[in-house]
């Protein structure tokens, strides 16, 4: 792999895209052949019947978590570990402010389209597709969320895509939780790339959940976009696989501004009532469907700083290292490792 070395983050060498590889099966290999074979066709039996027809259906919240249980049961994907930052084991019920409740936002590391469908079966979320290059968001179904992970990374939305920013679609949800993946795309699991400004439009009263999962085996990430038989084999021809799930503390965006200096601003003589619309929130829609300043990245210390105490707490949970490789160097990467299996 040392023509992929440029690929390799330049402080701590890890390669975040490429592919981990399987574990022989050895003498096994009769026995996972026939879990893929018996397990396959029933998993996409369920998981079409969810999708096309039961999630449509008045089942309610506890009957979509009880499907999707049943779509994670049949590969043997079993919740086996669960740790909140300042919760003692025993004591969640005495801490229920310190999970993600309706209302707030999970900021979740992404490698596996497991991420999607195990938050969705626990929290029963909305979900929003994030871009490296703009602070608006893109509203997404389950399917999708999953879906994209086996897709190209994508540095911009894209065409006719409907965008919001994240407040205005916590404001429209207020008895949902929405998920974001703030890497934009899949890596595999063994670092956390930069995170995107589509985060900065948080409001400042709505919690921040880092959310880390962790899966074992690993193999079951998809860094390399289109690998649907290689997933479905890792996945469906082991026993079980094992999901540690980490939720640090919530972060505020103390970067947004408040409405509060725009009052004072109103009320001096010396006020200039341009100016006063400028900073007061009520033409900040307008600059954001037409892609003005909230379609870059932070350019404030403050802004710097709650992106990076999101992807430091995402690092922390899932013992691993942020690397500077993003959307862009997966797109080269990606490109080089299909031309390379061409030859």
């Amino acid at each position: 792999m040392e023509k992929f070395s440029q690929f390799r983050d330049k402080g701590s060498g890890i390669a975040p895209f490429l592919p981990i590889p399987h574990e022989p099966a050895g003498i096994a290999l009769p026995f996972h052949a026939f879990l893929f074979v018996f397990r396959v066709p029933l998993l996409l039996m369920f998981a079409i019947s969810y999708f096309l027809v039961l999630q449509w259906m008045p089942i309610g919240v506890l009957g979509r978590k009880a499907s999707l249980w049943c779509i994670l049961g049949i590969p043997g994907i079993w919740w086996i570990d669960l740790q909140i930052d300042g919760v003692k084991k025993g004591s969640l019920a005495k801490n229920s402010t310190r999970i993600p409740q309706a209302g707030s936002v999970i900021a979740s590391s992404h490698a596996s389209p497991i991420d999607a469908l195990y938050l969705a079966a626990i929290f029963d979320p909305i979900y929003a597709a994030t871009y490296p290059n703009t602070r608006l968001v893109e509203p997404i179904s389950l399917f999708t969320a999953i879906c994209r992970s086996f897709t190209h990374p994508k540095s911009n939305p894209p065409d006719g895509a409907k965008l919001v920013d994240i407040g205005a679609l916590v404001a429209r949800n207020p008895d949902r939780i929405l998920v974001v993946f703030p890497e934009c795309t899949t890596s595999n699991g063994r670092g956390i790339l930069p995170m995107s400004p589509s985060l900065l439009n948080t409001p400042p009263r709505t919690k921040v959940f880092p959310v880390s999962l962790r899966f074992t085996p690993a193999d079951v990430t998809t860094p390399i976009p289109h690998a649907y038989l290689t997933f479905m084999w890792n996945l469906c021809s082991r026993p079980s696989h094992c999901i540690r799930i980490r939720i640090a503390e919530s972060v505020y965006n103390t970067s947004k501004r408040s409405p509060e200096p725009a009052v004072a601003k109103v009320s001096s003589y010396t006020t200039n009532y341009l100016d006063t619309l400028a900073s007061d929130g009520t033409g900040s829609d307008a600059d954001t469907l037409v892609g003005g300043e909230d379609s870059e990245g932070p350019t404030t210390k403050e802004e710097r700083a709650f992106l990076d105490k999101i992807a430091e707490a995402l690092a922390r949970l899932g013992r691993v290292k942020r690397v500077g490789l993003g959307v862009k160097d997966k797109t080269e990467f990606v490109a080089m490792w299909t031309k390379s299996r061409r030859r």
